[in-house]
């Protein structure tokens, strides 16, 4: 029998709220944290409007020493893993280093970073780049940094498969724990809201032109027209379950009952969409049957074409109108690699409060067939949710959290 990997723990760091208390409570009364981009000035781009973490002050959270070395974004994510064992009351000397890992996921790297000691290197020469940008800005430095700030020296490691990735890494972990690691850290915090990473996200063409932040991210809606990027996202703690219980830690949110993946065909191939294959695949791995499933936190990627292939997904496996579907990433924006990372943190706060939340601004698409909760949560007895992801690229994966009262 499988070994049953449970979530003892998260932190989050999200643009409407930081911290897992703040993130709720605006999560559920629909505060976004969509806004005009503050880190630059974006005046002169086509799309000017980012999910932020406004109220983020690196020096409030981290030692002096690690500020010149890290980018934005680690530091978000150092604070996110600080927040998440500090949830689990998991300390670096509880247990042997070598039983505790770290595996991340990302899409850009540190960006900003290096675009400041790139102005560097052509404005005053190679002297005044800072030896630091050997790393920070490298796509594994998040797993690197987290694991020397916490000693955690077991296996460990980086995914780049973009959205998809903060439930490739929980799965990734699970693999580590089902073969003897007793702890892993998993998740997302991604970031890239500079002139170099807006430019480098804008070429992808997905990004909303509108202006206005209450429509300019509205999946399964007539009125889509692509995505905001944002910042954030959240880092994970898993473990054995018995092995959770044994140092006192009790049920945790919720189980990692079930995970599958897929990749898209070539473009032009003619060959079917993965997504449904990737849904299936989790929702088999859990030892489930569409039925019993709660809740769909969907991608939401506000491409109609891609919307359209993400609701026929949800249709053929559960019925038009069956199941509720949420997009709450609608108050963040897509965090890339943190987005389906911070899903799969609010669908655990979904189980544990059996409260919905809605997918903001949006005027549902009939035509999608979808149960969209909108306006306000819905409350509901949810024992089980199914998260779905896609990453750029034909990436595609999904995941089944289970209540720990039903395992």
């Amino acid at each position: 029998m499988n070994t049953s990997v449970i979530v003892t723990g998260f932190g989050v760091t999200a643009p409407n709220g930081l911290g897992t208390r703040d993130y709720w409570s605006a999560t559920l009364a629909g505060r976004s944290g969509i806004d005009r981009v503050s880190r630059f000035d974006a005046g002169r781009y086509p799309s000017r409007l980012a999910g932020e973490v406004s109220a983020f002050v690196a020096a409030d959270h981290l030692p002096s020493r690690l500020l010149p070395q890290t980018d934005h974004m680690t530091r978000l994510a150092l604070v996110a893993a600080d927040l998440a064992l500090a949830d689990a009351n998991v300390s670096s000397g509880d247990a042997d280093s070598y039983g505790m890992g770290v595996v991340t996921a990302s899409s850009a790297g540190g960006f900003e970073f290096g675009q400041r000691e790139l102005q560097n290197l052509w404005r005053h020469g190679s002297r005044h780049v800072s030896a630091y940008q050997s790393f920070a800005w490298f796509y594994a430095v998040n797993t690197g940094q987290i694991s020397i700030r916490h000693g955690l020296r077991g296996p460990s490691g980086v995914v780049v498969t973009d959205q998809a990735g903060g439930l490739d890494t929980v799965a990734q972990a699970r693999r580590l724990i089902r073969k003897g690691t007793g702890l892993v850290l998993a998740g997302g915090v991604d970031g890239s809201i500079c002139p170099w990473g807006w430019v480098a996200q804008m070429a992808g063409g997905r990004l909303s032109r509108c202006d206005d932040p209450r429509l300019a991210y509205l999946p399964f809606d007539a009125r889509a027209a692509g995505h905001v990027p944002g910042e954030g996202g959240a880092i994970l703690v898993l473990e054995d379950a018995e092995a959770a219980a044994r140092r006192g830690a009790g049920p945790g949110y919720g189980e990692i009952a079930g995970y599958g993946t897929a990749f898209d065909p070539r473009p032009g191939s003619g060959g079917a969409p993965a997504l449904p294959r990737a849904m299936e695949l989790a929702v088999r791995d859990a030892g489930l049957s569409p039925g019993d499933i709660d809740v769909v936190f969907a991608d939401g990627a506000a491409v109609p074409a891609l919307d359209r292939i993400e609701a026929d997904a949800i249709t053929a496996m559960f019925g038009a109108g069956r199941v509720p579907v949420t997009v709450p990433k609608t108050m963040t924006g897509r965090l890339y690699a943190g987005g389906a990372a911070l899903d799969l943190a609010t669908a655990l706060l979904c189980l544990r409060d059996g409260v919905i939340p809605p997918t903001i601004n949006v005027t549902p698409e009939a035509a999608y067939g979808l149960d969209l909760v909108t306006r306000r949560p819905r409350t509901a007895p949810v024992r089980t949710a199914l998260i779905v992801a896609r990453g750029e690229g034909g990436f595609n994966s999904a995941m089944v959290v289970r209540r720990p009262d039903d395992e």
